[in-house]
């Protein structure tokens, strides 16, 4: 065990006296000797590649991670659940509507675009659950979600199939919309765009109760995640720290261990070290890849705040009134392509796919560098003008 220990602060402390030599260069009237100098280029440059490497390709990884969790899961669940809202405050409308026919509707039924939306409503709640990105306690209130979906449809076939009794009609209907919304107003103070207002229930998020309550507290709880995602975490910022400090003292290490090649070992270049160079190029090109992911992350997350705000049962029905007409912005299906266009142009698509291999490359790098020294290290030549050994 006391070997062990031994040995080990014998790594540590060359490490240190290797990477402070990199911080506070020796003056040149105290070149070190040959074997010195390799040795300690022998453990900081493999050393400070492998810390670059690691630390770089962590924080490449998580932006790219956000985005696409942004684009395949969260973006996704948010136009969904927007979706299932304003189907079912149009699918609302469209029952009042038909069932103010009387017994007709018995016979032809509620409209098509009642049907329609129902269907449509309980779709997006489904895509909702299989897009990864609900927890546990949402799933479930999900399911709740669904499961009042099926009730408020109940209540409404109740209605219609007592058209003929007003009071059974305007019974069924008042609950059925009292299960949609918390304060459902009366039928004659729509608002501006025709609909019923369908307000949140006053208090927390935990006295959601009502199908539009509901969803708008899962909106509520994706929306934040989203953009905790979007923004750079304490962890990302730490180690893009440390990667440029490491990858600054690893370029300024393998220029001196050229020049030193150069001088005092008499040879030009030294290839391996150049090519276990060649990873930092990319380096650049990488930064540049995770600045523009982060720039798109940023604009979904006020595209997101529109998906959830500024959608409205007017604007999604022009598409079933006018279907090519003018497409309206603030369309969710519109909202969604500019959630998908920013992610997709927020990045180099060249280099889609070497997020896994940033680390592994390092390490290989570092690997090069420690076998390249190591062998000028034992079998160096030593060329002086005073002709001294060392």
């Amino acid at each position: 065990m006391t070997t062990l220990r031994s040995a080990f602060r014998t790594v540590v402390a060359d490490a240190l006296r290797a990477l402070w030599s990199h911080l506070w260069p020796a003056p040149l009237s105290e070149r070190p000797r040959n074997r010195r100098y390799l040795r300690e280029r022998m453990i900081a440059l493999p050393l400070l590649a492998v810390v670059a490497a690691a630390s770089f390709g962590w924080a490449y990884a998580q932006v790219r991670g956000d985005s696409a969790a942004l684009r395949d899961s969260f973006g996704p669940a948010l136009g969904d659940l927007a979706d299932a809202e304003m189907s079912l405050r149009i699918a609302d409308r469209e029952a009042e509507e038909s069932l103010r026919a009387g017994e007709a509707v018995q016979l032809s039924g509620l409209s098509k675009r009642y049907r329609t939306r129902t269907t449509r409503a309980t779709q997006s709640l489904n895509q909702v659950a299989r897009s990864g990105a609900l927890t546990t306690a949402e799933r479930q209130e999900l399911d709740v979600v669904s499961g009042l979906v099926a009730d408020y449809g109940t209540w409404i076939s109740f209605a219609q199939n007592n058209v003929g009794d007003t009071a059974l009609r305007n019974a069924g209907l008042s609950y059925a919309r009292s299960m949609l919304c918390s304060t459902p107003g009366p039928a004659k103070k729509d608002d501006k765009d025709g609909y019923p207002p369908c307000e949140a229930a006053a208090g927390s998020a935990s006295d959601a109760t009502a199908v539009v309550d509901r969803i708008s507290t899962l909106e509520s709880r994706l929306r934040g995640r989203l953009a905790d995602r979007a923004a750079l975490g304490g962890g990302v910022i730490a180690a893009s720290a440390v990667a440029a400090v490491a990858l600054a003292l690893l370029v300024s290490g393998l220029w001196r261990t050229q020049f030193f090649v150069h001088h005092r070992l008499h040879l030009r270049v030294s290839v391996p070290l150049l090519i276990a160079a060649l990873p930092l190029l990319a380096v650049p090109f990488l930064t540049a890849d995770a600045v523009l992911a982060h720039r798109a992350q940023q604009r979904v997350v006020t595209t997101a705040g529109d998906l959830t705000g500024r959608t409205s049962p007017g604007i999604e029905s022009t598409v079933d009134e006018e279907p090519f007409g003018p497409r309206n912005p603030l369309l969710i299906s519109a909202l969604e392509e500019d959630i998908t266009t920013d992610l997709d142009a927020g990045r180099l698509s060249s280099l889609d796919g070497v997020t896994p291999w940033v680390a592994p490359v390092g390490v290989l790098a570092a690997a090069l560098m420690g076998a390249t020294l190591h062998g000028y290290r034992r079998e160096y030549v030593l060329i002086s003008r005073s002709g001294a050994a060392v």
